[in-house]
């Protein structure tokens, strides 16, 4: 190991530590003491379990720990389901370059403004029941229909498959390309499989392995998401992580208790749910291996296939018809119901920026840019000192980088605000920013890690020879190859910190406003027109952002195509 490449690593290392896995660890530990009574600044300074009975013993707990799990598990699984049948369907349809132009819009659009453009749709006035009336249902004026907000969860589950199904065929396709498809489809038909058939015997079992850590991340957010459950799920009682955020933020400071017991409850519910994924997965591994052995070509797939495919378009049919939705509703005046468009249309909310979402829009661009340049500032720092050390990832190290991501927010962002507090931090920019890199890096140091090791290392040598430094062949070399990459990189941690509310609430002490928490605030009842505004801004941010990271290196490598880095 050269001596440069160990001091990176050891400053990074430290960094990290320092910044990331000791924040995560404090903010869990208070989290801990006040869920087991030891709070002293509320005078609780002995260990109890009194904050367990009195949790267990607010009203509609039951209910809220049913609809986590129903909503968490059922939306991880059926998006799983439609994820593998749309491959199994589109591939040979679709090249790769279509499917990621797809998905883009889904993937970019924040959590909070796809629910409040879904909750636009959905509603009982919204604009789906207005293209439908009253010419086909008669209805003169909104029905009595709990679309959003049902007691079943059904309008969550909903908006979680819209954002999970693209996230999950965006990472099946990657591992999809790791494998040699059309030998083992060529295989398959010659032995007189079916398609559906061969993917589920052949393919899935290869391809499950590789995807099975993003599957993981997929259900701790589906168990634990806020934003998304307080604008389309149930009230009253709502799922346990808007139940802990209520708690949280209660004026009566005596619910802390109870809600760090039911914050820690969250990762309990997410682990056990891990378990229980697990105990499927080798059920699942028993049987399957029963079938294999049994023989058989099957029944005929192409109908379970064609369904899935035809479950997937309608979900993104859903999801751009819902951003559609907060466009229109930004610029309309007067829309009465039935009618299916506006009838007047105004600027106003859009030519009032400082009445309003001026202040939050220049806020939100502050806290982006800023997480941002410094995670991938961070994220250089540690592949370039693995690069210089000429060693590989350590497991330990990717267990770091997903760590934020497979843990509850809520397990340990309260107790890190009270840590932020004791030093003095809490309530300021630095606070928030600090937060919000807790959960950019990781998106940052994944979308940057394949393209930086896939990296030509001839390039890298032919530069040494020419007696460049590491700090040259940073500077001159690699990182004008990998512009494209870096700015996707910056694109995608861009794109997390303007979606991030539980962060910007917590650290922010309610005093620092951005797009995502007045949207999400807004839905609750404000006027659909300014609501409408705030969320078409908060959607447009990311797409921006991944315009600009496109745009970029087309501008630049213009007259460059062929070489290596760059657009061909």
């Amino acid at each position: 190991m050269k001596p440069q490449g160990r001091a990176l690593r050891a400053a990074v290392l430290i960094l990290l530590m320092g910044g990331f896995v000791l924040p995560i660890l404090a903010g869990f530990g208070q989290t801990a003491g006040a869920a087991f009574g030891y709070l002293p600044v509320l005078g609780a300074d002995s260990l109890s379990l009194e904050p367990w009975r009195a949790l267990f013993a607010l009203p509609g707990m039951a209910t809220s720990l049913r609809l986590t799990l129903v909503t968490g598990i059922g939306s991880t699984l059926l998006a799983l389901v439609l994820a593998a049948g749309f491959c199994a369907f589109a591939h040979g349809r679709m090249t790769a370059s279509g499917m990621a132009r797809l998905l883009t819009p889904f993937l970019a659009a924040p959590h909070a403004a796809l629910a409040i453009g879904l909750a636009f749709l959905l509603a009982p006035s919204g604009w789906i029941a207005r293209l439908v009336s009253p010419w086909a249902t008669g209805w003169d004026r909104p029905p009595d229909l709990a679309t959003v907000n049902d007691q079943w969860g059904m309008a969550l589950i909903l908006g979680l498959l819209i954002k999970e199904v693209p996230f999950l065929l965006l990472v099946m396709g990657s591992a999809l390309g790791q494998l040699p498809l059309r030998q083992h489809l060529a295989a398959g038909r010659a032995l007189g499989y079916a398609r559906g058939v061969t993917w589920v015997k052949v393919i899935l079992p290869q391809v499950y392995p590789l995807i099975r850590l993003p599957i993981f991340v997929t259900l701790a957010f589906a168990l634990s998401v806020v934003d998304m459950a307080i604008i389309l799920g149930p009230s009253n009682p709502p799922t346990l992580s808007v139940a802990t955020t209520r708690w949280f933020s209660a004026p009566d400071i005596a619910l802390i208790l109870p809600a760090s017991a039911a914050a820690l409850l969250q990762i309990g519910l997410v682990l056990g749910a891990v378990g229980l994924w697990i105990c499927a997965e080798r059920i699942l591994r028993r049987v399957g291996l029963w079938w294999l052995r049994r023989g058989g070509r099957g029944h005929p797939t192409e109908p379970g296939l064609w369904l899935a495919s035809t479950a997937t378009a309608t979900l993104m049919a859903m999801g751009l018809a819902a951003l559609c939705a907060l466009l229109l509703w930004s610029f309309a005046w007067r829309w009465s119901y039935p009618d299916a468009l506006p009838q007047s249309w105004s600027t106003k909310f859009w030519l009032s920026p400082g009445k309003g979402w001026g202040e939050a829009l220049k806020t939100t661009l502050l806290l982006g840019l800023a997480s941002t340049a410094l995670s991938l500032t961070l994220a250089i720092a540690w592949l370039e000192g693995e690069d210089q050390a000429g060693t590989p990832r350590a497991g330990w190290a990717t267990a770091l980088i997903y760590l934020p991501l497979l843990t509850p927010q809520l397990g340990f962002l309260y107790g890190l605000n009270v840590v932020f507090l004791q030093i003095g931090i809490s309530g300021g920019m630095g606070a928030v920013i600090w937060a919000q890199m807790l959960f950019v890096f990781p998106y940052v140091m994944i979308a940057l890690s394949d393209p930086w090791r896939a990296l030509d290392p001839r390039q890298i040598r032919a530069a040494a020879s020419l007696g460049a430094s590491p700090a040259r062949r940073l500077f001159a070399v690699k990182l004008p190859m990998l512009l494209r990459p870096l700015l996707t990189a910056a694109a995608i941690g861009f794109a997390v910190s303007v979606a991030q509310y539980l962060p910007t609430l917590f650290m922010g002490a309610g005093r620092i406003a951005t797009l995502t928490t007045e949207a999400v605030t807004l839905s609750s009842g404000s006027d659909r027109r300014i609501t409408g505004t705030y969320a078409t801004l908060q959607a447009a941010l990311p797409f921006l952002a991944y315009g600009v990271a496109f745009l970029i290196p087309a501008i630049l490598y213009r007259n460059r195509r062929g070489l290596l880095g760059t657009p061909t």
